[in-house]
């Protein structure tokens, strides 16, 4: 909008120069002096022939007599009493004489050889109902400029906020994929980047709301059918040890819906969290330690060798939801890998890059572009670790977006399992 302003301010005081140039030329090329006065000239110029055939003595009084038979301001001077520059004294023995402004008007002034060294003076009537005209009509010229000038100017505004509109009701009426083409002749190009932006979250929401219900509903279907066949069994069983089996299972059950649960309600509200982060620096060397720490009781019990390769550079980022990631990542890989997993940190420039990567069966290739999205567990892995949902490369993939970074996977050339490389912008770092 800003530029929009300028525009608007700028188109403004060039209109008005531009136009109050133009019509003030026009207005000397069509309404000159000369032109308005040519029948007092011409009028001037015979008394003159008449007053030149009088005696010398005798002119001045035929001057009065002409002025009072005509009731014209007619008068005959001495030249040298003119205080003119020589350019201007030239002039009036021109064809049509001079004509001059004082307060009271516009007065001619004519001389010649046989007048000299005296001139002729006529006192002049500009026709006021002509001025006034041509004033209004300059008026109106120039206001109706000013009005293309502003019509030119907001027109691509209007057609770009038609644009805005169209699509805003093409989402409002269900078209999730309604997008406005940005152009680059546009003054409003952030708004409809960011109308962009609104309608790509608020798809994405949708989507991941209605994959969210259509996996609980599955999922959940097998504890509630198990602890219903654990029930019917309880009830029909008369057997004290056989009842107490059914309710320690439908317990089981109770357990696995509720941290069902809790896994789905977590990451619906994940997404309140993007605009709480909070940034700070670290050494990557000490940080990722730390991140390797928590998770040696699971290292130890599956008998698995993490190699960690840092470069200890600076990490700019909210620390708290890039180790969320990164643990992600590392827990993943201790569920698939079968004895080594490589961790993997450095910086080029202003990229923060890191890898995990493990010597397990890897993911298909056709399924690396899913496997970020929520609740997706390919066929041949679920079940293999114990309340697994298909939800932590889901978060992976959102506090990476929320960094404005990418992670992507694919297979390890050391490894021959998976690698998943995460990159965040560490533009701030140190």
């Amino acid at each position: 909008m800003k530029k929009f302003y300028l525009s608007l301010l700028t188109s403004a005081l060039l209109s008005i120069v531009v136009l109050g140039w133009l019509i003030d030329a026009f207005s000397q090329q069509t309404h000159t002096s000369q032109d308005e006065f040519a029948l007092q000239s011409k009028l001037l110029m015979g008394f003159s022939q008449q007053i030149a055939a009088q005696a010398v003595q005798q002119r001045a009084d035929y001057t009065a007599l002409l002025a009072e038979q005509f009731s014209l301001g007619l008068s005959y001077r001495a030249t040298q009493s003119l205080a003119l520059p020589p350019s201007l004294l030239e002039q009036i023995n021109a064809k049509g004489g001079l004509i001059l402004e004082d307060q009271q008007g516009f007065y001619l002034l004519y001389s010649n050889d046989a007048l000299a060294p005296f001139h002729l003076k006529l006192r002049l009537e500009k026709p006021h109902e002509q001025d006034q005209q041509n004033d209004m009509l300059l008026t109106l010229l120039f206001y109706a400029g000013l009005c293309v000038f502003m019509g030119f100017i907001i027109a691509p505004l209007a057609k770009r906020l038609g644009v805005v509109n169209e699509a805003a009701k093409k989402f409002a009426n269900g078209d999730l994929h309604a997008r406005i083409r940005v152009s680059h002749f546009t003054y409003i190009k952030d708004v409809e980047l960011t109308f962009n932006r609104m309608a790509s979250q608020i798809e994405k929401l949708l989507d991941e709301n209605k994959l969210m219900a259509t996996s609980l509903s599955h999922d959940i279907r097998t504890p509630i059918a198990c602890l219903r066949f654990g029930l019917d069994a309880a009830l029909d069983s008369a057997n004290e040890e056989k009842l107490k089996h059914y309710l320690n299972r439908m317990e089981a059950d109770l357990d696995q819906m509720e941290s069902m649960l809790k896994s789905y309600l977590a990451f619906a509200t994940l997404e309140q969290k993007a605009n709480q982060l909070t940034y700070s620096h670290t050494e990557s060397n000490s940080y990722l330690s730390t991140i390797v720490q928590q998770l040696e009781p699971k290292l130890l019990q599956q008998q698995l060798d993490l190699q960690v390769i840092c470069d200890n550079s600076r990490i700019h980022a909210d620390l708290h939801w890039l180790a969320r990631a990164i643990t992600n990542l590392l827990s993943n890989a201790c569920d698939f890998a079968k004895q080594k997993i490589i961790l993997t940190a450095y910086s080029t420039e202003q990229t923060l890059i890191i890898t995990v990567e493990d010597d397990g069966p890897g993911i298909a290739e056709k399924n690396w572009h899913k496997v970020f999205s929520p609740f997706f567990q390919e066929q041949t892995h679920r079940n293999r670790a114990d309340k697994s949902y298909g939800l932590g490369l889901a978060i992976v993939a959102k506090v990476v977006d929320w960094h404005h970074g990418e992670v992507t996977v694919d297979r390890s050339k050391k490894l021959a399992g998976a690698c998943f490389t995460l990159k965040i912008h560490n533009a701030q770092q140190l």
